[in-house]
Order: structure tokens, then C-alpha cells, then sequence
């Protein structure tokens, strides 16, 4: 899991060509909900550490952000091989994530 906000954020064609499994974690250091989360996501993403973890600062003029057309924060989007497969804006549990993390593991989905 990374801890930081990447210091540039990835392009949106980076994404789109991913292999494998990612959770992007969009939000900001500053963030109540984003910190709070950090645990809970943390615990559950050990369990899976196949998925990559990609933390994007997210803000007015972000274009990462904007093309996921995230509102809040934390948004997290789950990405099997570019494509989302599930979404949580500030989840409110540990099992909602790991509900979506195991949804990435479930072929054909």
C-alpha cells in the first residue's frame, strides 16, 4: 500500500493500460474521511498483494480526478486490467472494501 500521495499523478492512458489488478485511492493529505480510512484500507489491500495501490492527490484541475469524476474523497476505483469493476466513495466499512477487492479477484466479472 503506498502511504503518500504520488508527487505527479499518472496520466489517464497509464490507467487505461494497466495490467492486472489496481485500486486508485483518490483524496488529499489534509482529508478527515481520507485519513480515516488509511487503516481499514491498509488492513484489507494486505490481504490482496497482488492488487497495486495507487494513491492520487485529487483537487480543482486535476485531470485524473476529473476523468473518474470524482466529487468526494476518498473515492476509491477498482481497475482489473484498466477497466473498473466497482467504486466506493467514503466507505463506511471495512467490508465494503473488501467486498470490491474481492470482486477483482472473481474472474470474469
Amino acid at each position: 500500500m503506498e502511504s503518500t500521495y504520488r508527487p505527479t499523478e499518472p496520466s489517464r492512458a497509464d490507467i487505461d493500460t494497466l495490467a492486472g489488478g489496481a485500486v486508485l485511492e483518490f483524496g488529499s493529505p489534509w482529508c478527515g474521511y481520507c485519513r480515516s480510512i488509511q487503516g481499514t484500507l491498509g488492513a484489507s489491500l494486505a490481504l490482496h498483494p497482488h492488487i497495486q495501490h495507487i494513491k492520487v492527490e485529487d483537487g480543482p484541475g486535476r485531470p485524473l480526478g476529473r476523468s473518474f469524476g470524482v466529487k468526494l474523497w476518498p473515492t476509491l476505483v477498482f481497475l482489473r486490467d484498466g477497466k473498473e469493476v466497482a467504486r466506493l466513495v467514503r466507505p463506511g466499512s471495512g467490508s465494503a472494501i473488501a467486498d470490491a477487492l474481492a470482486r477483482m479477484d472473481s474472474p470474469g466479472e
